[in-house]
């Protein structure tokens, strides 16, 4: 195991080595100067640029797309969470339901929370009717 680990080092450092050999040649074939290669250059140059202009609007864009969609999914979010429920709880022993008013988030199995602040539990023996919740 060690074996395949130094191997696959030292082929690595060899690859980085060949590589940084062929990019410094190349800078060297290119060290002439004339009319024509500092054009050739000048075009090359411009066109880095204009694809690194491109690049950087492009990023820019999708930034912009990518924060203005998590926004929109976390008001969409809240709005939903925000939709008053009412909530009437039928009792064994009385003939008329209770009637509460909660917020969607705040509704639990078993348990809610009302919109001025009251914590409800419901007993085994309540039968709760959602009214206003869609699915």
């Amino acid at each position: 195991m060690l074996s395949k680990l130094l191997l696959t080092t030292v082929v690595i450092i060899g690859a980085f080595f060949v590589l940084r050999q062929r990019h410094i040649q190349s800078e060297n074939a290119a060290a002439p100067k004339s009319i024509t290669v500092d054009k050739d250059r000048e075009k090359i140059s411009s066109g880095k640029d204009e694809l690194a202009a491109d690049l950087r609007v492009g990023a820019y864009i999708f930034l912009v797309l990518m924060v203005g969609l998590g926004a929109s999914l976390y008001y969409f979010d809240w709005q939903d969470d925000h939709i008053v429920l009412t909530i009437n709880l039928h009792r064994d022993n009385q003939s008329a339901p209770v009637s509460y008013e909660v917020y969607k988030y705040q509704l639990e199995e078993r348990s809610f929370v009302t919109i001025d602040g009251r914590s409800i539990a419901v007993a085994s023996n309540e039968r709760m009717e959602i009214i206003g919740l869609d699915n």
